[in-house]
């Protein structure tokens, strides 16, 4: 969670229309609002089996951790509906009043990533993907949405990826940090395979219920663990993407870690890179340093942004990471949102500024 401890001037500029939020998150006012986009047959079975999630009540808003809706209190529109489900509102009180250019959508339920039943997956991935075409894509040029699939079926995920290229509205494919395997396994190089043919960056923001421990020590007994678990989850996903050859396979590919933090990634480089150094020879699909791939292909997202006690040791991190490796975003509409007047302690040039407020996310996802 971001904890904001800089004074705020009671009256604060307009900003001006250019930042780039790399995770906003849309939101159903109900399942319902997805059966214009399914066939018969699976809005029946919407209704009369649900979900069946490798773990159960995965999608229920635990109180209080997750209440209300995960959200700020002032994001629930007026209109009704949970928070992040008026676009309209959406516009005035967070793309007008934070002068955000463009938006990267990012829907975390229900994305069909979980579910057992394979073909009822792909029907929710490829309704939530017209759903966010349609109903916020089209009418908002500023929004551009993720590409949902069934991971667990990259056949399916690649015919979806394929179509949602096709129809356009789309900037990144989204992928689960947490499913059956470790992303870097070959069952799922064909969809980083369509993802770089499209154009796609692969974005992982954290998350996933494949119904494994989220630890490597088993289930946690406390939030605190399990809010924490995020960044060694994320580590995990950066190695396995290195050790299993990836990169040095799609050397086009570049991911984006949503919502995982970044400051630990110097730390796990040179690790891999000492640990690369005694047993290369067990992996001859990565011929050169670990640390070089990660620089070559990996993006961070500042929410959660970490913030020790002396801000001077962030901008070390940063600059170890690179400047042109960090993109801006808030979790809108989520309670530990960043509010990006105020998102930095530490000191950074006006390019470094100009660079992680827009410029690196536009080069990446192409946009204007």
């Amino acid at each position: 969670m971001s904890t904001n401890t800089l004074e705020r001037s009671a009256v604060a500029a307009k900003p001006k229309l250019s930042l780039v939020d790399c995770d906003i998150h849309p939101n159903l006012k109900s399942e319902a609002e997805l059966f214009p986009f399914m066939e018969r047959r699976w809005v029946e079975h919407a209704q009369q089996f649900g979900p069946n999630n490798h773990q159960g009540l995965a999608y229920t808003l635990q109180h209080p951790r997750f209440q209300p809706a995960v959200s700020r209190a002032d994001a629930w529109p007026p209109g009704g509906g949970p928070p992040g489900s008026d676009l309209d509102f959406l516009r005035s009180h967070h793309l007008d009043a934070h002068g955000i250019a463009h938006g990267l959508l990012m829907l975390l339920r229900p994305t069909g990533c979980d579910e057992r039943n394979l073909d009822f997956a792909a029907a929710l991935c490829a309704a939530a993907n017209d759903w966010q075409r349609e109903c916020w894509v089209k009418p908002e040029p500023r929004l551009h949405g993720g590409i949902m699939i069934p991971q667990e079926d990259p056949a399916a995920a690649v015919k979806e990826i394929e179509r949602c290229a096709r129809t356009g509205g789309f900037a990144q494919v989204n992928f689960p940090p947490r499913a059956l395997e470790p992303p870097g396994r070959r069952r799922y190089w064909s969809i980083y395979e369509a993802a770089v043919h499209h154009g796609f960056p692969v974005g992982l923001h954290v998350g996933g219920v494949p119904g494994h421990p989220t630890t490597g020590a088993g289930m946690p007994t406390y939030y605190l663990q399990e809010h924490h678990s995020n960044m060694p989850g994320m580590q995990a996903v950066v190695s396995s993407f290195v050790f299993e050859g990836v990169f040095e396979r799609l050397p086009e590919l570049r991911i984006v870690l949503i919502e995982g933090g970044f400051a630990w990634s110097p730390a796990l480089c040179w690790r891999m890179d000492r640990a690369w150094r005694l047993m290369r020879a067990e992996v001859p699909q990565v011929p050169r340093p670990p640390s070089e791939y990660v620089r070559d292909h990996v993006y961070y997202t500042t929410q959660p942004i970490e913030e020790p006690d002396d801000p001077a040791h962030l901008g070390e991190i940063i600059d170890w990471i690179g400047h042109e490796r960090i993109m801006f975003s808030t979790d809108y509409p989520h309670w530990d949102f960043d509010d990006p007047r105020y998102a930095f302690r530490t000191k950074l040039t006006e390019a470094q500024r100009a660079a992680i407020f827009g410029g690196n996310a536009r080069a990446l996802y192409r946009l204007p």
